[in-house]
């Protein structure tokens, strides 16, 4: 399938780098300062435990769902507090987990093929997550980032994918949003209007996900970033450009 795109907005996590290794390692990071800061909290909330707090503090504040950070130092406040150490200590605390959580390990494709598309069209990121493309290094390929926390509400909702269609200054359908999700970002844009494009990477067992909805379809799946630049270079030709 072939068909105009004047701008690309792109998911970042498990789209560009896979996110689990990246939040392990965050975590470990944290949990490291907090032996030598906050002993007490150290030992009272090693990793499992801490993840089952976040997710209880998630649970307990459902209005910042969209907002990743400020769960985050929700759950270290609780941390502290319960363990008796210095609240004083969030927010350096945050920052190591922050700091890790932005060093990121690329899939082998994404840089080259991310150098590729923006060389043709104009891309910004559309992130639910608070990765940051500054202290990541490649906020230079990017017209801008909007994240969920920034907009005040997160995918697969209209009105964050049309913030950023509005910022581009390009109609829906003239963006194609491209992301690993299949509900929050091929459901999602296509819900919203614009063209979507599912990365469908193979996993450890060399096996692709299924789509699962009989009804609507991804405008073009690929299962590499490469592969996307390759269609793009292919279709963007001087009509389409100008489409």
């Amino acid at each position: 399938m072939t068909f105009p795109v004047r701008a690309i907005t792109l998911d970042l996590d498990d789209t560009l780098w896979p996110i689990a290794p990246v939040m392990i390692r965050a975590e470990r990071a944290l949990g490291e300062w907090l032996r030598e800061h906050a002993p007490r909290t150290a030992q009272r909330w090693p990793a499992e435990a801490m993840r089952r707090l976040r997710d209880q503090i998630a649970a307990e504040h459902p209005h910042l769902a969209h907002d990743f950070t400020h769960q985050r130092k929700l759950t270290l406040e609780r941390m502290l507090r319960d363990s008796g150490d210095d609240l004083g200590l969030v927010a350096p605390a945050f920052e190591v987990f922050f700091n890790a959580r932005c060093e990121v390990e690329h899939y082998d494709d994404s840089v080259a093929a991310l150098e590729r598309l923006a060389a043709r069209v104009p891309l910004a990121a559309l992130s639910n997550g608070n990765a940051d493309l500054q202290r990541i290094g490649l906020m230079h390929l990017f017209r801008f980032q909007l994240g969920a926390r920034e907009h005040g509400e997160a995918k697969p909702a209209a009105s964050i994918f049309h913030a950023a269609c509005t910022r581009l200054d390009c109609e829906p359908q003239q963006v194609l949003h491209v992301g690993d999700d299949i509900e929050l970002d091929v459901v999602g844009a296509h819900r919203a209007g614009l063209r979507s494009c599912w990365i469908n990477r193979v996993d450890d067992a060399g096996q692709r996900r299924e789509w699962p909805h009989a009804g609507l379809r991804p405008d073009l799946e690929f299962d590499t970033l490469a592969a996307l630049a390759d269609w793009l270079d292919a279709a963007q030709t001087p009509d389409t450009a100008a489409a």
